[in-house]
Order: C-alpha cells, then sequence, then structure tokens
C-alpha cells in the first residue's frame, strides 16, 4: 500500500512539473509541416530539472498566452527524452530557444534568463 501512495504522489508531482512547461509538445511531423506552411515558430529546448528553463518558461507562457502572440507556435523539445530531436537542432544545451520565420532559422538563444531580455528576443518571431 505505501508503494502506492509514493507512486501516485510521484505521478501527481511530475504531472505538476510537465503542466508548468511552455509550448506544445514537439513532433517532427508538425514542425516540418508548419516550417513548410510559413508559420512562425519557436522552439524551446528544455529541461524539466534546468532552473534557467523554468525561469524562460514564465516568459514563453506569458507570449503564449497574449494576443499579439496568437499567430506563433511555441514547440518544447524535451532535452532528455527526445535527443534525437536536440540533435536535430543542433541545440547543445538545454534552455536553448530558437525562433523559425519564413521557413528559416533567425535567431537562437542560449541559456538567457533575463526577463527583459527574454522579451526582447521572443518579439523576434513577430
Amino acid at each position: 500500500m505505501r508503494f502506492f501512495k509514493q507512486f501516485f504522489v510521484l505521478i501527481f508531482l511530475l504531472t505538476i512539473e510537465h503542466s508548468q512547461a511552455a509550448g506544445k509538445f514537439y513532433t517532427q511531423q508538425e514542425f516540418d509541416t508548419l516550417l513548410a506552411e510559413g508559420k512562425t515558430l519557436v522552439v524551446h529546448i528544455h529541461a524539466d530539472w534546468c532552473g534557467t528553463c523554468k525561469a524562460q518558461d514564465i516568459q514563453i507562457n506569458a507570449a503564449i498566452n497574449s494576443a499579439e502572440f496568437k499567430d506563433v507556435v511555441f514547440f518544447e523539445v524535451d532535452y532528455d527524452t527526445q535527443r534525437k530531436h536536440v540533435k536535430f537542432f543542433n541545440g547543445k544545451l538545454q534552455s536553448t530557444i530558437i525562433i523559425f520565420k519564413a521557413g528559416k532559422e533567425i535567431d537562437r538563444v542560449v541559456a538567457e534568463r533575463d526577463a527583459s531580455e527574454l522579451q526582447a528576443f521572443l518579439k523576434k518571431s513577430l
């Protein structure tokens, strides 16, 4: 019985942690489709254990919830479980954010924590 209680507590905590993530779960197929359509995309290479990623999530979630960014699609790539995709983006570190416009990468930032810098960076997607 104790095992099951601990198991459910762990699942609950993992669910809470993931619910604070910023962006859609990344799939190569959806990314490729939207990129080919010329959509503006923001890709966040993220790790749940990363303090910088959590700081970035605050600004990314603010953008996601802002009408200003309504035409931008935000993806989250899990640094630990989606290694093939991390490599695809040449992501050397978690906490990498990449902007794609008109079918190509226009900019990226790594390990930025400053809120105003992140806001300015994300505005490049507009």
